[in-house]
């Protein structure tokens, strides 16, 4: 069977399988209001009609589609008095649409009617959830965060605009958007389960997008719950599980060898980040309990993003500074001004050298250190936007952390 016949196909069974599931929803939900309304023949045909109409082609796909539209707009004037919603008509419409895109991309349209199924089937969660669990408050910082991601940070421009050409406002503003999203998402694991595993599952997920980042967040949190505040040390350094891991993921891509020799110091620095948060979380055992019902304070505060944000540009520009006084031919002291910015683009750098041979690995090594060292500053400061009880435990177990990973590149 040709290849176009075959996508043809595919796209009858995504129409059919995305109309029915979606129509099944809708029957039940006619069964339990005892009325009438399109239930899953309906939709199922209107899916395979949307799929049929783009075989036969654009005449007939406007034809369908102003057919399904006219259908929609006669059943919601025909049940407005009873049931004013238009949800079973827009319903109606997209599965037209979907059995439409069927035909060209099937696996979307299938994910797409699943999307729609769940969201339909939600109705009650969904109700009670903005309804009686999201707060003004809430729902007026979910929209702050979703400017800030959406509108203000596709506006900045791309490229950077100090003398020294390192400060990008569209990729500062992209770490102020990770912040807010760290600690929002904290907020939520802090609401559904609790300030035990909540916030320990955060960090630990935060770090694997920024560990600086989750540091400020969790510091942002705790400032505004003082009650949470051993959750938020523990979350803060369960990040750092999240780089070292990152860091033996990126050698185990481009430089194995590399990775053979810093795997002990690497697996030294996890498990003491292990235990150290985990004698943060055994010391708040009685405090925190999971699964707690508490809405704590604010997801997040757009000035201790901003006061992180400013933290990393200056951090950039003294590693700019320290390039220039160093020279590009210091393999250590680059390192270490690169760690300032991002540990990760120091490992792929060293990698390439020690997996060309072009850098020994024992040089390699020490430069990864330097620029552990140097990040781990950046984390210390970025803990500073929690207040002094946040800062001084968290710098503390980010230092022991660093110096028991130079200490295993000393030893090993």
């Amino acid at each position: 069977m040709p290849a176009l016949a075959l996508e043809q196909l595919y796209g009858l069974i995504a129409a059919l399988g995305g109309g029915l599931l979606v129509g099944i929803g809708r029957e039940r939900e006619k069964a339990a209001q005892g009325r009438e309304a399109a239930g899953v023949r309906s939709f199922t045909v209107v899916a395979l009609a949307g799929a049929i109409a783009v075989l036969l082609g654009p005449v007939a796909l406007a034809v369908a589609g102003a057919a399904v539209a006219a259908m929609a707009v006669a059943s919601y004037w025909h049940s407005v008095e009873h049931d004013p919603g238009l949800v079973t008509e827009l319903a109606l419409l997209v599965t037209f649409l979907l059995g439409a895109l069927a035909q060209s991309q099937a696996a979307l349209a299938a994910a797409l009617f699943v999307t729609l199924a769940v969201v339909l089937q939600s109705k009650a969660s969904l109700h009670r959830f903005t309804r009686q669990t999201l707060s003004e408050q809430e729902l007026g910082d979910i929209l702050l965060l979703a400017a800030a991601a959406l509108i203000v940070l596709p506006l900045l421009p791309d490229r950077p605009v100090d003398p020294w050409q390192v400060l990008n406002p569209r990729k500062l503003w992209l770490f102020v958007v990770l912040v807010m999203g760290i600690n929002a998402a904290g907020y939520v694991a802090l609401r559904l389960f609790g300030s035990g595993r909540g916030l320990a599952l955060a960090g630990l997920l935060g770090g694997f997008v920024s560990s600086a980042a989750t540091i400020a967040g969790m510091g942002q949190r705790a400032s505004a719950h003082p009650p949470v505040l051993r959750s938020c040390i523990a979350a803060a350094l369960l990040s750092c599980v999240a780089t070292v891991v990152q860091l033996a993921a990126i050698l185990f891509a481009i430089a194995p060898s590399l990775l053979r020799d810093l795997a002990l110091p690497l697996l030294a620095a996890g498990l003491a980040a292990v235990a150290i948060a985990a004698g943060y979380v055994w010391r708040d055992r009685g405090r925190a309990v999971d699964g707690e019902p508490a809405a704590l304070g604010r997801p997040f505060a757009l000035r201790q993003a901003l006061l992180f944000v400013a933290i990393v540009a200056a951090a950039l520009l003294l590693s700019t500074l320290l390039r220039r006084y160093f020279g590009e031919g210091g393999v250590l002291a680059a390192a270490a001004a690169a760690g300032f910015a991002d540990v990760h683009a120091a490992t792929i750098s060293l990698g390439q050298l020690a997996g060309s041979g072009d850098l020994p690995h024992a040089q390699a090594a020490w430069a990864l250190a330097a620029a552990f060292t140097t990040n781990s500053l950046v984390k210390c400061a970025g803990a500073s936007v929690g207040g002094l009880a946040y800062a001084r435990p968290v710098v503390t177990g980010v230092l022991a952390i660093n110096a028991v990973l130079v200490l295993a590149v000393w030893w090993f």
